[in-house]
């Protein structure tokens, strides 16, 4: 259990890390945060607070989806929001284009380790992977996670957040690069239980 706990909290660590790098690379950040970073932005609140009043929101439809929540739907949007603030807090939007372009190119795969990693871990889905996966099947998780992305993307911009490239990118690769991952992450997971 408590190995169980500390790969949950480390990978959200992770994804914390990842959004953040696009969030202050703003070149477009994952559908999800743009919609949280837009409704802060709307509502003048804290990114932190947003993601946890979104969260609870979209895994209750999961759950009446027949999705239901576990430890990670807890720990995931408590440990994302409190180091995306935490980062967005220290430090600020780089001058340079080449830095901000470094910053999502490296944002990408650290995104992608943080979902795949936190799902492997099989204690429950957070908000956007939740109402992903409640639609899975019939629609792919690869192909759901798009849609949420999307959505997520398109309210974040109405809303006043910026999108760019990195929003497309989440929107069309993020989703089949997890689901290849957590299939990776699932097997070591298999092969740590059976040693």
């Amino acid at each position: 259990m408590l190995s169980q706990l500390a790969r949950l909290v480390a990978s959200c660590v992770i994804l914390g890390i990842g959004v953040a790098m696009l969030l202050i690379a703003a070149l477009g950040s994952d559908g999800y945060s743009t919609m949280v970073n837009g409704l802060s932005i709307a509502f003048d609140t804290k990114f932190w607070v947003v993601n946890l009043i979104v969260g609870i929101v979209l895994v209750s439809m999961a759950w009446a989806r027949g999705l239901k929540p576990g430890l990670g739907t807890i720990v995931q949007p408590l440990v994302v929001g409190f180091v995306v603030s935490g980062l967005l807090d220290a430090f600020d939007e780089p001058n340079s284009t080449w830095i901000r372009i470094a910053l999502l190119v490296l944002s990408f795969p650290v995104v992608a380790v943080g979902v795949a990693g936190y799902l492997a871990v099989d204690a429950g889905a957070g908000p956007t992977e939740a109402a992903a996966l409640a639609f899975d099947p019939p629609v792919p998780f690869k192909w759901s996670y798009s849609v949420v992305q999307g959505g997520g993307a398109l309210l974040g911009w109405l809303c006043g957040a910026a999108i760019g490239p990195g929003t497309l990118l989440v929107i069309f690769l993020l989703g089949p690069l997890v689901d290849w991952l957590s299939s990776r992450f699932r097997i070591l997971s298999i092969d740590r239980v059976n040693d």
